[in-house]
């Protein structure tokens, strides 16, 4: 039972995405969360480590969390159920992709999804953000900041922008991710 629950959830995030994986961590939030297979913290710790490994990181959550719901199987089933719609999707449109950009139909739907992807990882950010830094889950949640996640980000944001003024260029995300996981690790054993 499982496993077709996994297949169809992750079916559905990417049959309805649009983005790539960063406008799928939303409905995978939802759907982990209200399925009740992790809690916000692991969520955002599974972000973490998908964001860390390589591959696409859609397909990265619904391996991790397939993975925690049924073993092997669940993370193929769920990793199946968010390439799928995109592998159909993506063999249709190479097949046609030349006469379908001509239509000014498909132009306008492109121009009116992009501002919504930047919308949802906006508001996914906000969200996480809110919740990891000032412990803010709900609206009527009380402000309980993590210091040290604060520390991280003040400390993140501070080397991001010196790195920027003085390289004319921005910090490489891996390099961010490195210098992230070792204060974290500091400030964890302080």
């Amino acid at each position: 039972m499982i496993y077709l629950k996994l297949f169809l959830t992750f079916l559905k995030i990417g049959a309805v995405s649009f983005g790539g994986g960063y406008g799928m961590i939303s409905l995978i939030r939802e759907s982990v969360i209200s399925n009740n297979w992790m809690t916000e913290p692991q969520f955002l710790n599974f972000i973490a480590v998908s964001e860390s490994t390589p591959g696409p990181l859609a397909v990265n959550m619904a391996t991790f969390v397939g993975s925690s719901q049924g073993g092997i199987i669940g993370s193929a089933v769920a990793t199946l159920g968010v390439v799928l719609p995109s592998f159909i999707i993506i063999l249709i449109i190479s097949a046609v992709l030349k006469n379908l950009m001509k239509y000014a139909g498909v132009e306008a739907f492109l121009s009116g999804v992009r501002p919504c992807i930047v919308a949802l990882i906006l508001g996914t950010a906000v969200i996480m953000g809110l919740s990891t830094l000032l412990g803010l889950e709900t609206i009527e949640s009380s402000f309980d900041p993590n210091f040290k996640s604060l520390a991280i980000f003040i400390i993140i944001a501070a080397v991001g922008f010196i790195f920027k003024k003085f390289k004319k260029r921005s910090m490489s995300p891996i390099l961010m991710i490195m210098i992230c996981a070792g204060l974290g690790i500091i400030i964890n054993c302080i």
